[in-house]
């Protein structure tokens, strides 16, 4: 496996665990600072400011479990995507149901600086359906 798709398969990797861990500041690692990320039914979420406040307010009161199968990775210089299936369950601190969300992502990633960074994301993940 060439370094570059290892690099961003480790990249994916981290940015589960860190969520799970709430390490928001890892996750901010991983991306852009004009990153934007797309999510059906919503305006565009651009940059990581806009992505550390919401993913703060999220985790004040919940925890996020995620895992995902990469697809597909191709690198072209520079420039990478990388298509996957992810699950993401968002359970409430306070104790409650879980709400899980499925679906698939396209994530294009640019190399700078010898680090490869989300920079855009297409998020199509949907609810489960009842008794998933």
């Amino acid at each position: 496996m060439a370094s570059d798709e290892q690099a961003i398969r480790t990249l994916m990797a981290t940015w589960h665990s860190a969520s799970a861990a709430g390490d928001v500041d890892a996750v901010l690692a991983l991306m852009s600072e004009d990153v934007v990320f797309l999510v059906a039914g919503q305006p565009p979420m651009r940059g990581r400011d806009a992505f550390a406040a919401g993913m703060r307010g999220l985790l004040a009161q919940h925890r996020l479990v995620s895992n995902g199968t990469i697809e597909e990775i191709e690198v072209t210089g520079d420039w990478a995507y990388c298509w996957c299936y992810l699950t993401v369950e968002i359970q409430p601190i306070a104790g409650g149901n879980p709400v899980a969300r499925v679906g698939n992502t396209l994530s294009i990633l640019h190399k700078r600086n010898g680090a490869w960074l989300l920079v855009r994301d297409a998020n199509m993940l949907a609810p489960t359906p009842a008794g998933s």
